[in-house]
């Protein structure tokens, strides 16, 4: 039964989208598990820069399976745009995408409504979302009053589902953020057009993973955001609204934890975070702008720029131990290649306590100062190396270190954002 799953370390943007297409070539089935369209995966190669948001990044693999499972929150707008532009530079679709009958769809007034709460003039608390609706649209299904894309088979149902939703939207929507929506039967005839697109690939992922798994097919299950955004375990309430570290495979796919062989933790060789929340080795120097200069360090999705600070070994540590992951990768380590000194934290103080572990509480994570080690760093080229032995010297001993630190061997060292640009230490199925 191999099926791996893969996991961000940090708040996202680790280059998951990059590590999820370099292995799409050695497995047969590739699964997003959880998020929306708030994510962006990007992927490079042959000299072309590819992003995608909901379709999961081995679509670029002629043969590979991709399916959006049942944890996903499906804007159909989106997903058909997404699907419209690789069609047009020639992927195929057609029996290697299927979409869990159970997801969830994001509706206008979803959107509508995260938007508003961002732009509330301090009636809300700011969390930085995208403001794509992601999570008034999961709200709404731990709800239980969401519209599944199963809803689109039954046109009598659908309409149904949308008007015991649409009166009481309209009403909050008006009264909260001064915001009309559209008519109803202008809502109504947007689902209905995005119906044909959408049906034929419609399936029960659930029954599909089950079969694929006993046909013993290689699944790579794919995450999006990082484990500190995570629902439950991350700097809430500065957080996704879904579980992005490994347990979310299983509810977001239907697969039994029984039936997972490995988890991989992506993680960038310093820290990033997009939006509000605490952030305890976040620089405002010349090395975070370094930092963000070098590693090009905008959002995908949003455009945003991301805050940049130094190696977090405290949340590497919480990450490892929640998603229970066995093998690294380490990315954008080439990022570090100007430093003359290099920082990891290795602990929080605050209060005359130093923390080894995660606290909850967002003040108290608000107000830590990071205690750090210092490392030479090694004024070396590690752009484009593909061997490990070829690495500076100070540079593996940073690896190393780090690999200690965290107790778990590195799989992979990524030295550039092209496919090519990888150090592979090890193979992804070891039993295989």
């Amino acid at each position: 039964m191999p099926v791996v799953v893969v996991v961000g370390m940090q708040w996202g943007d680790e280059g998951k989208g990059k590590i999820i297409d370099l292995f799409a070539e050695n497995v047969d089935v590739v699964a997003r598990y959880q998020g929306g369209h708030n994510a962006g995966h990007t992927i490079c190669f042959d000299e072309k820069e590819f992003v995608l948001h909901l379709i999961p990044s081995g679509i670029f693999h002629k043969d590979k399976l991709c399916v959006i499972g049942n944890g996903v929150v499906v804007d159909l707008r989106a997903l058909a745009d997404e699907m419209r532009q690789l069609e047009e530079i020639d992927i195929d679709l057609e029996g290697r995408l299927v979409i869990s009958d159970r997801a969830n769809i994001i509706m206008p007034y979803h959107g509508v409504s995260d938007q508003g709460r961002e732009k509330g003039d301090g009636k809300f608390q700011k969390i930085g979302t995208t403001g794509r609706g992601i999570g008034p649209s999961y709200a709404d299904k731990i709800a239980r009053v969401g519209i599944r894309t199963c809803d689109l088979r039954d046109e009598k149902y659908l309409h149904s589902r949308l008007e015991a939703n649409y009166e009481e939207k309209s009403q909050v929507l008006k009264s909260l953020y001064g915001q009309q929506l559209p008519e109803f039967d202008g809502l109504f005839d947007d689902l209905m057009g995005f119906r044909e697109v959408i049906l034929k690939y419609l399936a029960d992922t659930h029954v599909l993973m089950r079969d694929l798994i006993a046909q013993n097919k290689k699944i790579l299950c794919e995450g999006a955001q990082g484990t500190m955004l995570d629902v439950d375990h991350g700097t809430y309430p500065f957080v996704t609204s879904s579980n992005s570290t490994a347990g979310g495979a299983c509810t977001g796919l239907g697969i039994p934890p029984t039936k997972i062989d490995r988890v991989l933790g992506v993680v960038k060789a310093y820290t990033t975070r997009v939006g509000e929340g605490p952030f305890p080795t976040e620089l405002f120097d010349e090395d975070g702008e370094q930092l963000g200069t070098v590693g090009h360090e905008v959002g995908a999705t949003t455009g945003r720029q991301r805050r940049c600070g130094w190696f977090d070994a405290v949340i590497a540590r919480y990450a490892i131990a929640l998603s229970g992951v066995d093998a690294l990768i380490l990315t954008k380590i080439d990022v570090l290649d100007g430093f003359k000194t290099i920082k990891i934290c290795t602990g929080y103080k605050h209060g005359g306590k130093v923390f080894q572990d995660m606290p909850a509480d967002p003040e108290v994570l608000k107000h830590c100062e990071p205690v750090y080690t210092e490392h030479e760093g090694w004024l070396q080229t590690t752009a484009g190396v593909r061997d490990f032995d070829k690495l500076p010297e100070k540079a593996k001993n940073f690896i190393k270190h780090l690999s200690d630190l965290l107790e778990t061997p590195f799989l992979i060292v990524s030295t550039g954002p092209d496919r090519e640009d990888t150090i592979q230490l090890g193979p992804l199925f070891p039993d295989s």
